[in-house]
């Protein structure tokens, strides 16, 4: 079986705080993201939410695949507490 590949799109404000990180938090966080890449069970974010989220020790990256045109776009990766407000913003 073939793995299958996605290219990594950003939406417009997906690095309000992942700009302000520092190197030790981005790295893991960029590693998870690459790995996003490869076709894999997903975790929906919640009922109603055309969203898929996935966590870095405490950090959340929300994102959603689109199938037929291969590709991840990343709305949000940040900590718990700036995830709880994304969410709060998205219901």
């Amino acid at each position: 079986m073939q793995n299958e590949f996605y290219k990594i799109k950003y939406a417009p404000g997906w690095d309000i705080y992942y700009s302000k990180m520092d190197n030790s938090q981005r790295i893991p966080i960029a590693k998870k993201v690459k790995k996003l890449k490869q076709k894999k069970k997903k975790r929906h974010l919640y009922y109603g939410l055309p969203f898929s989220v996935d966590e870095v020790n405490q950090y959340r990256i929300v994102y959603k695949t689109f199938e037929k045109e291969k590709f991840v776009r990343i709305y949000f990766i940040g900590d718990h507490k700036q995830y709880e407000k994304w969410l709060k913003k998205q219901i």
